[in-house]
């Protein structure tokens, strides 16, 4: 896994702003008045679509994202910023139009699938002045970012004009300017760094039917020489990311299951521009991509992946190593967040685990029986120094912790310092806290903080002291 935890990227997205509306209900029957399916609505949500769904994915990720665009004199302007707020993104450089409608696009979702969706919108090009506005703006913060994103959804914001404007400035002050582009002329998105088309797209751009390598080579050549970009780049779908620099290179897709790909585009350029502004090199940065994208398909409706998901996406595709499963307090204080968000039921157990045996890995597989993520609290070298005596423990906390993290059934390996893991207990609040056979009877640390105690059975004849003394007594 490339390692992008704990940082904070200024990353500056300007483009069309829009609210993805969603209607959620079930369709038992067909309506008598025409051939449609009668959907009975159980509840609605609405989240930030366009430019918007970039901006949320960068907020997921842990960025630091302002955003540039026009809006208009309506509802649905104040709807938008009020979500904006919710995540903390100021709206300074929002520029009002009037006589303009911000867009809105409603789906009718029933038993998971996407019966009917209905727009209110504004799609002609934003006006001179407000064009203008947008120019005098990016010219006094472009310095302030890392990274530049346009999210073209052709409703206008990013006309031939502006949108050359702003890639020159940011080219004049050496700021990477990536764009989700829009429509078959792409010779306004001339001297950006890289375009995120799809294979379709791209066909349409170039005139050529992508069906092999030879024709995609042709396409991917043909944007990055005309267009003058510095990387070029296509979209394959289920086939991964084709990116051409001096060769052509295809990185394979990474995604498991694929319910929905509304956002799919703003997620591949929101998590390209993340890992480029830390850094990171062109195919690091599509490697991320990939698995950010796999995460989003899985979920219905334009989502986001965190980078915590994203480590557990990866992992469960046997991509990860056992280390980037130990974590730190902090660490584990923001993964547990996520994890309650949706609903996971959190077992923690903890011990010593100084020699690994049959008798441990049998009580972790019954631990993590008990509900969905097992979280072990490692005693440190001190610790364990402490309760097993001078010659304890026999192998060191980063070797114990590495092995543990390799099981299948343990999620997250986190080391304490103290005697007990009371404090670790109170920082997760676990649902269920599993501890061995031995404690019937007896006060468990922590048992008044979780909400439920298992007592699991030790396998008989098997111990780490046991196995200790015969290996001195031979």
């Amino acid at each position: 896994m490339i390692d992008l935890q704990n940082k904070t990227p200024k990353i500056l997205v300007v483009g069309d702003l829009m609210i993805d509306h969603y209607l959620w209900g079930s369709s038992e029957r067909i309506s008598p008045e025409a051939p449609v399916p009668v959907v009975n609505v159980d509840s609605e949500s609405t989240v930030l679509g366009g430019a918007g769904n970039v901006i949320n994915n960068l907020n997921a990720l842990g960025a630091v994202v302002d955003v540039i665009s026009v809006i208009g004199e309506c509802e649905t302007s104040k709807e938008l910023k009020d979500l904006l707020c919710d995540i903390k993104i100021e709206t300074q450089y929002l520029i009002t139009q009037k006589n303009r409608v911000t867009s809105k696009k409603s789906r009718i979702i029933a038993a998971q699938q996407q019966v009917v969706r209905y727009d209110r919108e504004s799609t002609s090009e934003i006006n001179n002045k407000s064009q203008v506005a947008i120019l005098k703006v990016f010219k006094k913060i472009v310095n302030n970012y890392d990274v530049i994103l346009l999210s073209d959804y052709g409703k206008g914001v990013l006309t031939f004009e502006l949108t050359q404007s702003l890639i020159s400035i940011a080219n004049e002050n050496k700021k990477k300017l990536l764009v989700d582009p829009k429509g078959l002329d792409y010779s306004k998105y001339k001297g950006a760094y890289l375009l995120t088309p799809n294979k379709k797209e791209a066909s349409e751009a170039t005139n050529i039917i992508i069906k092999d390598n030879e024709s995609l080579t042709q396409s991917i050549r043909i944007l990055k020489d005309q267009i003058d970009l510095t990387v070029s780049l296509i979209t394959l779908s289920e086939k991964g990311v084709a990116i051409f620099d001096n060769e052509l290179r295809i990185h394979p897709t990474v995604a498991r299951e694929v319910f929905d790909v509304t956002g799919a585009g703003d997620t591949i350029l929101a998590s390209l521009g993340f890992a480029l502004s830390c850094n990171k090199d062109i195919d690091e940065a599509i490697k991320f991509a990939n698995l950010a994208s796999g995460v989003v398909v899985g979920k219905i409706g334009s989502a986001t992946a965190t980078l915590n998901e994203i480590i557990e996406y990866e992992s469960s595709l046997n991509k990860s190593t056992s280390d980037e499963h130990i974590k730190t307090w902090d660490e584990i204080s923001s993964i547990i967040s996520e994890l309650k968000n949706n609903d996971k039921k959190i077992v923690f157990t903890n011990g010593c685990f100084d020699i690994l045996h049959i008798g441990h890995v049998k009580y972790l597989e019954k631990a993590k029986n008990f509900g969905d993520i097992l979280i072990l609290g490692l005693n440190s070298d001190d610790s364990t120094h402490r309760l097993k005596g001078k010659n304890r423990p026999i192998n060191t906390q980063d070797d114990r912790a590495y092995i543990l993290a390799s099981l299948e059934v343990v999620d997250y390996v986190v080391i304490f310092n103290e005697d007990t893991p009371l404090d670790l207990i109170k920082l997760i609040k676990p649902d269920v806290l599993v501890k061995g056979g031995d404690y019937e009877g007896k006060e468990v640390v922590g048992q008044d903080i979780a909400k439920e105690l298992k007592l699991v059975q030790f396998i008989d004849a098997k111990s780490t002291s046991k196995t200790i003394k015969k290996i001195r007594n031979s």
